[in-house]
């Protein structure tokens, strides 16, 4: 065996045991938890399913690691493969579009909005439609959020208008994680109902979100001790721009001087080694876009690409660094033993490089405004297709971690639960695990509770999902998937048991299944609201930017 593949395997194996010995330390089940548990839901940004520890990245990410050693880890949980569309069906249970979000609520897809025309189609969250805040709120539970918002940018629109007690946000999809440039223009934040302005020094957004999180969950227990609490969690890390602290970058420097296929056939390995794939799974080509292959680059560029990549990790270590403060906090305060905790991203990792900043300031700094661009992205999203955007797995495969003490039980600790689930099945699995029952005739949410598979049970095989924004479209139906770029002349079709990394397209073959497929797809747009792309397409103005794929 060579060395660098004994490595990989010797620390797989590693991580297995790790995951896998705080079950074993505990050889008695706690007592049963509260039937009203408090509720942690932790949303990343731009996270890729492989870049945590646990599953398979080589990022240090020990507190959520910890987080899946005494819970388990969803393989097959989906999101709306974009920063807005989850949240608004993380948020009310429902399709994007059937809550005004058909596309992304900032100024360059506004053209998309006004050529649509259609409810469907806003720059806010619809205002009249429940929300997971509200609704818990209802059933008695003290409601907090900090972090990122991207559902509405008026006051009337911001999360205490939406049903939270308590909020302190990122109005917007983006920001300086320092809270502004070295002369520019802050971020549009909230605390609360009134306009916040970061300090010009001493503050970073991803420690800021933590404090506050740590804030909010403190008085909730020594205020409203009487109510279980919902604290929501929203990073924006490790969105663009890269920013990280100095020292923080360079614990990652040099780790990422290699070929990004390298790594992502070392993450490969470890994913197959680690159970969060199987080993049938392929690897999906690298995509690196516009970007030269590794060997035709210079030093310069080579050294460009390590120091991305670090502040990235950087960023991911930094975050998992607020779970464990939050989860301590939670520990301090007497609450941790009954309190469910989430962990789940928005999408998969970002293509995207804006590159606003001076060409001068170095990335990571706080004057620069970058991305990691396709090819780490393509790393991020290992092993599947594509990234971010997309409606293939690499855009819409989230990794998710549930930890509940005392309801998991002790042999499902480490594991996996591998039947698709959705972000629209959190909002009715709150209200389930709450007791809460909204009249059901005048609120229909498109997901299902899934309590039992947050307690480590399998799921259901058979589920269909659908997806579509800016042309993006696709639809899972049990083991088959349809999915379609904007740009493609045709959908392709994939048998998700034998090609999860969708590399073989079987509609020719499979024409039956695939018009079967196209028919559901096309029953699901209309009674969402979805206006055809090829009926938005046309109006594009001449200097809109072209839909990413």
């Amino acid at each position: 065996m060579h060395q660098r593949s004994r490595f990989i395997v010797v620390a797989a194996l590693a991580l297995t045991s790790l995951l896998t010995a705080a079950a074993r330390a505990q050889t008695t089940a706690p007592a049963p938890a509260s039937p009203r548990p408090n509720i942690v839901l932790i949303l990343a940004d731009d996270l890729g399913f492989s870049d945590l520890g646990c599953y398979g990245g080589e990022i240090p990410t020990p507190n959520i690691d910890r987080l899946a050693a005494t819970g388990v880890r969803f393989t097959q949980m989906y999101n709306n493969a974009w920063c807005c569309p989850s949240r608004a069906s993380l948020l009310t249970g429902k399709y994007p579009h059937q809550v005004g979000i058909g596309t992304n609520i900032d100024n360059y897809t506004k053209w998309i909005r006004e050529a649509a025309n259609s409810p469907a189609y806003s720059d806010h969250l619809t205002p009249d439609v429940p929300t997971m805040p509200g609704l818990l709120r209802d059933a008695g539970y003290r409601t907090m959020m900090v972090g990122k918002w991207h559902l509405g940018y008026r006051p009337a629109e911001w999360p205490v208008r939406r049903g939270f007690d308590r909020s302190f946000a990122l109005v917007g999809g983006a920001m300086n994680y320092w809270g502004s440039e070295t002369d520019g223009k802050p971020a549009p934040m909230a605390l609360d109902d009134q306009p916040f302005v970061p300090p010009k020094e001493g503050f970073f957004a991803t420690d800021a979100f933590t404090d506050r999180a740590i804030e909010f969950m403190r008085g909730a227990k020594s205020q409203h001790a009487d109510k279980p609490f919902f604290l929501y969690v929203a990073y924006n890390a490790p969105h663009w721009p890269l920013h990280a602290r100095p020292e923080e970058i360079a614990k990652h420097r040099g780790k990422y001087r290699r070929p990004w296929q390298e790594i992502r056939e070392q993450r490969y390995a470890r994913m197959k080694n680690l159970g969060v794939i199987d080993p049938r799974v392929a690897l999906a080509p690298m995509d690196h876009g516009s970007v030269k292959p590794w060997d035709e680059l210079t030093d310069d560029r080579r050294d460009e690409w390590d120091l991305r990549m670090a502040v990235f990790a950087a960023m991911v270590e930094r975050m998992d660094h607020g779970v464990g403060r939050v989860m301590d906090a939670l520990r301090e305060a007497g609450a941790a033993d009954n309190t469910l905790v989430i962990f789940v991203s928005d999408n998969g990792g970002a293509a995207e490089d804006p590159n606003r900043g001076p060409a001068s300031a170095a990335t990571g700094t706080r004057d620069s405004f970058r991305g990691y661009a396709r090819p780490w992205a393509s790393v991020s999203c290992t092993p599947f297709n594509r990234h971010k955007v997309t409606i293939f797995e690499g855009g819409i495969s989230a990794p998710m971690i549930v930890h509940w003490p005392g309801v998991i039980p002790t042999d499902r600790h480490g594991q996996f639960v591998r039947e698709p689930a959705h972000l629209i099945d959190l909002l009715p699995s709150f209200l389930d695990i709450a007791g809460a029952k909204p009249d059901a005739a005048a609120f229909k949410l498109e997901g299902q509770s899934i309590a039992a598979m947050l307690k480590g049970n399998p799921g259901a095989a058979d589920r269909t999902f659908a997806w579509e924004h800016d042309g993006h479209r696709g639809i899972r139906k049990g083991k088959w998937k349809l999915v379609r770029l904007p740009t493609d002349a045709q959908w392709s079709l994939f048998d998700l048991e034998a090609d999860r990394a969708e590399q073989n397209d079987v509609y020719a073959a499979q024409p039956d299944v695939g018009r079967e497929m196209l028919k559901a797809y096309d029953e699901w747009a209309t009674r969402c609201g979805v206006v055809p792309w090829e009926q938005l397409e046309p109006k594009r103005p001449a200097a809109a930017p072209a839909s990413r794929g």
